[in-house]
């Protein structure tokens, strides 16, 4: 029996796979990054495009911020919440 079309399938097949498999995307939780989003934050403007980006972006550190009392006041502030919901970002309840 030939095994070149049995391999040519199981190498095809495999690499199908490989294509459809989910890779995590590492996030490097840094406060900072959120800067573009300060004056919103604070005053109440309309988040810039950057913001709502580094927002999506920093999105999985948002409950580790909300739990530094360093941040707390800010991540948990109206306006914060304002901003997370015009960027389409939903705030986590940790």
């Amino acid at each position: 029996m030939n095994k070149s079309p049995l391999l040519l399938l199981l190498f095809v097949a495999l690499a199908l796979l490989a294509l459809h498999v989910p890779t995590a995307v590492s996030v490097t939780c840094n406060p900072v990054e959120l800067s573009p989003c300060l004056s919103a934050i604070t005053d109440g403007t309309t988040p810039s495009s950057a913001c709502c980006e580094k927002l999506r972006e920093q999105q999985p550190c948002l409950c580790q911020y909300m739990k530094d009392p360093s941040y707390q006041k800010f991540i948990s502030s109206p306006n914060a919440r304002k901003v997370s919901s015009t960027c389409g970002v939903p705030m986590p309840s940790c």
